[in-house]
């Protein structure tokens, strides 16, 4: 980290540090980035960190709500470019393969905060993102039933829930590869098969 990133003004000092922190977790376990790692890397003192955050915790609840702001922001933008709820699904599901691809950071950070026993407010906040983000498709896939463009048969919480965890099940794959980049390859033939359980065949 550069010099002049000791005299950022606060926002900004906020901004790198969840910056900082996005990247660390592309390169290790997200529970072993203590604060004495996150100011090491960004080149400041550990009291410079807290003169911004609370507790580590208030850096992942930053971390979690920059994540929700920009996939929930992307995802939106890709459907609503769209035509028609078959399309805006599509849409979306590469849209976020691309966010992870770009930021592969965030789903270990994601699971991370899943996993953890305890109430915390990053865990909330990481299922409410879920929530949200189900939300949105169960609303398209209910679109496109009425429009007959997807099976009236198709339990739409159902298929949300399997459309999550289809983008889940290739990021860990990538994961364990070790090549975050092979889920963009993976991505369209994936949700082709998706497709095709779901839209109307009459």
């Amino acid at each position: 980290m550069t010099e002049y990133s000791k005299y950022l003004p606060s926002e900004k000092r906020r901004s790198v540090t969840v910056d900082t922190v996005i990247a660390l977790a592309a390169e290790q376990n997200p529970r072993d980035i203590t604060t004495a790692v996150i100011a090491r890397r960004m080149g400041v003192t550990q009291g410079s960190i807290f003169r911004h955050f609370a507790s580590k915790d208030a850096i992942f609840e930053a971390v979690m709500e920059w994540v929700a702001d920009r996939l929930m922001s992307r995802i939106e933008k890709a459907a609503q470019a769209q035509s028609s709820p078959l399309a805006a699904l599509e849409s979306m599901f590469l849209t976020h393969v691309d966010f992870v691809a770009e930021y592969p950071g965030i789903p270990r950070i994601l699971f991370g905060e899943l996993q953890h026993a305890q109430e915390t407010a990053p865990k909330r906040m990481a299922q409410t993102l879920i929530q949200r983000y189900k939300q949105r498709l169960h609303d398209l896939i209910e679109q496109g039933k009425s429009g007959g463009e997807i099976n009236v048969h198709i339990h739409a919480e159902t298929a949300a829930t399997l459309f999550i965890g289809i983008i889940q099940g290739l990021v860990m794959q990538s994961m364990l590869g070790g090549d975050v980049s092979r889920i963009r390859r993976d991505a369209p033939r994936v949700f082709a098969i998706f497709k095709r359980g779901i839209w109307s065949i009459s």
